[in-house]
Parts: C-alpha cells; structure tokens; sequence
C-alpha cells in the first residue's frame, strides 16, 4: 500500500490500495482496490475485487473478482464471485450470486438475486431477476421483471413480467387478478361493504348489443405464434361506453373491462329469461283456452247430433201426422163427394162452409198436436218466435192464389195462423 497522506482506509492483503490516494476505503485480500486513485467509500473484501477501479466510488464488491473491470461506476454491490465482473461505468447495480450480471458493462439500476441472474445484461436499466438464471437471456432491454428459477426471458424485450411456477396451476376458491396502469396488483372486491351507490342495472346493460365482437391476432412483436384470438376492440368500445375500457398512463384505450361485460351479459339474459317465463305463462293460458273452447265444440257436436235426432224423430212424427191428415181428407172426399181434393199441406181444401163442427174440431185437434211437437223440439234451439216464423214461411208465404186454397179450417192452416197469432 502507497497510501501517505490519506486518512480511513483500511488495506489487508499483497498489492491492496496499491496506489491508493482517496480516503475512507477498505480493500481486504490480494489485489483488492489495486488501481483505486481518487476513489473514495469503497469495500473489497474479495480477491481482486475492484481491480481496476480507479475513480468510481461507493462500490461494495465481497467476492473474487467481482467489479473486476470497474472503473467509474459508482454504487454498486456485488456479493459472490464474478458478479458485475465486466462492469466498467454502470452504477446503482446490485448482483449477489455467482455470475450474477456478470456481462453488464453499463447498465444503471438493475438487481440481480441468483446464480447467473440477468446473466447477459449488457446495457439494459432497471430489470429485476429473483432466482437461478432469471433473466439470463435478457441482454440490452430496460424495465423488465423475472421472478423465479428458469424464468429467462428473451433478448433485448423490454416492459416484460415473468412469474414461475403460475400457468396452468389451479387455485379453487380464489378470485381473479388484476392490474391498473399502475402496475398494481390486485383484485376486485364485491362485499357491500366497499360498496355505495348500488342500484339496479336496469337498462344499462341494453348498450353491449351496440358492441362488435370480432376475430384478430395479435402482432408479431406480442404473439410471434399468430394465434387466432377472439374479442373486442378497445377503440370501437370507448364509442359505445367509456366506461369498459382500461386505459394506458397516458389516458389512451388499453385494453376491456371483460368483467362488467360478463355482468351486463348476466342481466340481458335474466331479462330475457323474465320475458320467456312471461311468454310460457300467456301460452299455458292460451292452451287452457283453446281446450275449453274444443271442450264446447265438443259439447256443441253433441247437442247438435241431439238436434239431428230428434229431427228425425220430428219428421217421423210429421209425416205420420200428414198420414193421418190424409185419412182425414180421403173421408171427406168419399164422404161429401167434395170436389177438391185436400192433401198433407191444406192445398186444394174443399169449400169453409161445407165442413161441419166435427170435421173442424178433427183438423184443429191434429193441427194443435203438430204444433206442440215441433214447440218441443224447437224451442230450446232457436226460440218461439224463429219456430212461428218457420210455420208461417212454409205454410202461409205462398202465392196469393195458392194461399186461398188454405182455408184456417184445414189442419196445417190453422195450425200456421195459431202459431203466427201466438207469435
């Protein structure tokens, strides 16, 4: 050691503070701050460790040649052998673990905590490697975080986050994580508790219709693969709702709230779930209605089949009644050798004055029973009035010269004008 005039240096060991003439530096084992000048603050406690350094202070190198090739780099801390070995003006570097850092030459800022950790950093700034090789590839890339063995990187990348030991491993139970522009992670609460304002959706949600869901793949520098990817676009969102999309420092569209889309898609479909069981409900209605309706329709074919049968029966009573009324005008006939015949329906009746009391009191008697039955049957179905207006267009609605053929006497005749009288 040549150190005179200098005050607080500490030198132990061949060839330390050789031509030292800064103060306050320590250098214990051989060669430690052989070629320090003016450099001041220093602590080598290692074989040849800040070997070279000559101007650059507040170094703290523990291992063989580590800051070997230091010569203005201020600050730095190397623990194990040849970390920061070919170090000459970076500064602020922290390397601890064998060939840790051990290419960077002036690169600022950088930690290195492992074996061979940011192993080929050069000139690259502010990167963090945490275990074994972490980072290793990394090399002229600034801003860059590798944390766990094995978790290497690519060349010359830069903004880069690498977590081991994460992919494909599954956590049950947990909630998803997120990051702001911040760079802060975290996730998101949903307790009401961190909660105010709340209030139903409502219509909000009507607005995702107005969104465009589209196919792309991201580019090469972000997916050198080319993977077909399926999504929105931030741009296009911003448009319909500023709300949903994440933005950059600078304010600018980043990425989409996928979350709250997922919500809003929750609340269209239980919406459109409300409107479906509303629809079920009106087709259970309309299906009880329409069998109450095939139920009557039912009942109706039965009552009209009711109707035809006793229509039958009717005729059957009518043409015996037209039998009998047939009987009736043959004895006149042969009886007063009238000279008109009178048939079924009072057509062609002999002279009013020729029929004596009981001939009338026979036409009136079978009259009355033709009227009550069709009364009868008719009654209930279309009403008193529709049966006189009947009688009275098949008896009395004929051509003047036929009508007169009918006297009231005869039995339809006067069974047409009882029943229209009585209408």
């Amino acid at each position: 050691m040549s150190n005179a005039t200098n005050n607080l240096n500490t030198a132990i060991g061949a060839g330390t503070l050789l031509v030292n003439a800064a103060d306050q530096n320590t250098a214990i084992r051989a060669g430690a701050l052989l070629s320090n000048t003016i450099a001041t603050v220093n602590k080598a406690t290692g074989a040849l460790a800040l070997v070279n350094n000559t101007t650059a202070g507040a170094n703290t190198p523990t291992g063989v040649e580590d800051l070997a090739s230091n010569t203005d780099g201020n600050s730095n801390t190397a623990i194990c052998a040849d970390a920061l070995f070919t170090n000459t003006t970076g500064g602020f570097n922290t390397a601890t673990g064998f060939g840790a850092l051990v290419f960077n030459t002036t690169g600022d800022d950088n930690t290195a905590t492992g074996d061979e950790a940011l192993f080929k950093n050069t000139t690259g700034v502010n990167n963090t490697g945490i275990g074994a090789a972490a980072g290793a590839n990394q090399n002229t890339g600034s801003n860059n975080v590798y944390i766990g063995a094995g978790m290497e990187g690519v060349a010359g990348e830069s903004n880069a986050c690498y977590i081991a030991s994460i992919f494909n491993q599954t956590s049950t139970g947990g909630t998803q994580v997120f990051i702001n522009a911040s760079g802060k992670v975290g996730t998101i609460t949903s307790s009401r508790r961190f909660k105010e304002e709340i209030k139903p959706m409502d219509e909000a949600s009507q607005l995702i219709l107005a969104l465009r869901p589209v196919t792309f793949r991201y580019k090469s520098e972000i997916d050198p693969a080319g993977t077909r990817q399926f999504g929105l676009v931030a741009d296009e969102v911003e448009k319909v709702s500023p709300d949903l999309i994440v933005r950059d420092k600078e304010g600018n569209p980043c990425s989409v709230r996928y979350d709250q889309i997922n919500a809003m898609l929750l609340n269209e479909f239980l919406k459109e779930h409300k409107r479906a069981e509303e629809q079920g409900r009106k087709a259970q209605e309309q299906e009880a209605t329409i069998a109450q309706l095939k139920c009557n329709a039912a009942k109706q074919e039965a009552a009209i089949l009711d109707l035809r049968n006793e229509m039958k029966a009717l005729t059957a009573q009518l043409k015996e009644q037209a039998a009998r009324i047939h009987k009736v005008n043959a004895k006149l006939e042969a009886g007063e050798q009238a000279p008109r015949v009178v048939n079924a329906f009072g057509e062609f009746n002999p002279p009013r004055q020729s029929l004596d009391r009981s001939t009338k009191t026979a036409h009136k008697a079978v009259a009355t029973g033709v009227g009550a039955a069709l009364c009868r049957s008719f009654s209930m179905t279309f009403g008193t009035t529709s049966i006189a207006r009947w009688i009275c267009a098949s008896v009395l609605n004929r051509p003047k010269e036929k009508r007169r053929l009918r006297p009231a006497s005869s039995p339809v005749g006067f069974m047409a004008r009882s029943t229209c009288e009585a209408s």
